[in-house]
């Protein structure tokens, strides 16, 4: 963030000394505050992005939501120092309020069901016992809000509640931009300077993809990471509202950022769609940037001597990785990127690695003999994202496997593209899922103790 603050930071001062629309005689401070607010990634954006690809608990997608946790944090701060206020006395008294409500929060969380009172208790926990409490001590209601949420960390109705609240987040987030947008009339000049405020993008993505590679992680890891970042955020919108309530910006500049922000949007999105065939367009050039020596958590594996593989290790996966152990032996290898999922299954004495098959990476470890002789004779895609079974064929063709693939599919037309991308076997979870129920309930039926009237009959 410091690298990039500054960096924007040196652009819009050059532009404040040229005359160019609105930046025309911005002092420091206002340039500063300007950077500030550019320099935050959409959190909201992101995390469509990511649930979207299925890839929320990947590595790219765990390093990209840590660091926008850590930009929310820059921005709550400000907002606490922005409003000017000074605690009281009775501030020093949070840390052990805190302290005895988690435990009753928790028992309330319990307590409170599934439904609309569910709701409630989330806006009551961030409203009363974030915001009004905080706001009694004379601390920011915002940073009382975020630390309410922190309450609730661990806690495992913790993801149902924000499940449950993200839909009033985003009506409350639309509101917060049409009420910007009503504030001023948008002329030719604001949207030049937007316009201008958007070539900020090729700074920050390259700052992110050579901070992330000189952190150690692998090409891959870093670009991905990268392009979810490659954005300007609704936070830093909030950020620059605060910077116009106490004078340091004018209201022009907030439907500057407004602009600049939604038309980043309309950038990103093409980019995240594509993210992987750009990857593999510009592949040796980003490798260059890649370092040596990686983190252990990202690299890949060896899949040894295996005869089937297996990518995707949810419920579907795992009960097929037990059936074929069943039929096959320990010639059964699996694959995961979440690397939660993977550590429960090598407790259960499974043969599961840590990797993603959608990384050409990671097949260009594997063998190419081992792949090419028939050694592996059927790779099972059972990843819930279709788009990530899509790439791992690309890969597997890329490398030239010509052994059997099974791949799984929601809908009709997957499955159509899949059987025309020359996969074996296209299964269709949903109908086919339907068949195994009916088959199981009839085994049922067929063991039941039978009733001279009305008796099941069962046919081998």
């Amino acid at each position: 963030m410091i690298a990039t603050t500054l960096s924007i930071f040196a652009g819009v001062m050059i532009l404040s000394y040229t005359g160019v629309s609105l930046f025309a005689n911005l002092d420091v401070i206002t340039s500063l505050m300007i950077a500030f607010a550019m320099s935050f990634s959409s959190t909201v954006f992101a995390m469509k992005v990511l649930e979207q690809e299925g890839e929320t608990t990947s590595l790219h997608g765990k390093i990209s939501i840590g660091v926008l946790i850590m930009q929310d944090l820059f921005a709550v701060l400000f907002l606490v120092f922005a409003a000017g206020k000074i605690p009281n006395i009775y501030a020093l008294g949070i840390p052990l309020v805190l302290l005895v409500l988690k435990p009753v929060v928790s028992f309330l969380l319990k307590k409170a069901g599934h439904g609309e009172v569910l709701v409630l208790f989330g806006f009551f926990l961030a409203l009363v016992v974030g915001g009004e409490l905080f706001n009694f001590v004379g601390l920011k209601s915002d940073l009382g809000a975020l630390v309410a949420g922190m309450i609730l960390a661990g806690n495992p109705k913790s993801s149902e509640l924000s499940d449950k609240l993200v839909g009033f987040k985003d009506v409350l987030l639309i509101g917060f931009f049409l009420n910007i947008g009503f504030q001023v009339t948008i002329s030719v000049d604001i949207l030049i300077t937007a316009l201008i405020v958007l070539t900020a993008l090729v700074v920050k993505v390259p700052i992110y993809f050579l901070v992330f590679t000189r952190f150690r992680l692998r090409m891959r890891t870093a670009w991905l990471s990268t392009i979810t970042l490659a954005n300007f955020s609704e936070f830093g919108l909030i950020v620059a509202s605060a910077g116009a309530a106490i004078g340091i910006i004018s209201s022009d500049w907030l439907v500057i950022i407004a602009i600049a922000l939604s038309l980043s949007f309309i950038i990103s999105a093409p980019l995240n769609s594509n993210s992987y065939q750009l990857m593999y367009k510009f592949r040796n050039l980003l490798m260059r940037f890649q370092t040596n020596k990686r983190l252990s958590y990202d690299q890949p594996y060896d899949i040894g001597n295996a005869q089937i593989i297996i990518s995707g290790m949810g419920r579907f996966g795992a009960a097929a990785y037990d059936q074929l152990v069943k039929n096959y032996g320990r010639n059964v290898i699996a694959i995961d990127y979440n690397a939660e999922v993977v550590e429960k299954h090598l407790k259960e004495g499974k043969n599961v690695i840590h990797d993603d098959a959608t990384d050409m990476d990671f097949w260009e470890k594997v063998d190419f003999d081992h792949l090419r002789k028939g050694q592996v004779y059927l790779v099972m895609l059972c990843m819930g994202d279709f788009y990530s079974n899509k790439n791992t064929i690309h890969q597997l063709k890329k490398i030239g496997y010509t052994g059997m693939i099974a791949a799984t599919a929601k809908y009709d037309d997957e499955v159509e593209q899949l059987t025309e991308m020359g996969v074996n076997l296209a299964y269709n979870l949903y109908p086919e899922a339907g068949v195994g129920f009916a088959n199981h309930v009839c085994d049922r039926l067929c063991n039941v103790v039978r009733t001279p009237e009305g008796s099941p009959s069962c046919s081998k």
